[in-house]
């Protein structure tokens, strides 16, 4: 990737977390732990983990209902010409990256 994709992929991130604190209903920590953004630019994917563990449906559910305010909300703060389709799933990989770690403390 070059450097202006990666700066683009960092500001989307921060941007989404922005909306995301604004709007989440505070009942669980919701993270965007990594982005994954098109080469062409047209879909961004944001991988998130949701504390506590129990509140990962529900979070994800507020997400998915409400990814075009998300994606209206990067339209106005970000500088782009065209605005991503905008998606969230759960980052299994920090998921079981957790888990290690917690066997590993036992």
């Amino acid at each position: 990737m070059n450097t202006h994709h990666v700066q683009l992929a960092e500001q989307l991130q921060a941007k989404a977390s922005e909306y995301i604190n604004t709007w989440s209903n505070r009942q669980s920590m919701i993270t965007i732990t990594s982005v994954q953004l098109s080469r062409s630019a047209d879909k961004v994917t944001f991988c998130v983990s949701v504390y506590p563990e129990d509140a990962e449906g529900p979070a994800l559910g507020f997400l998915m209902r409400k990814r075009s305010e998300c994606r209206d909300y990067l339209k106005t703060h970000v500088a782009l010409g065209r605005i991503p389709h905008v998606d969230f799933v759960l980052d299994e990989g920090e998921k079981n990256r957790q888990k290690v770690e917690s066997l590993l403390e036992e």
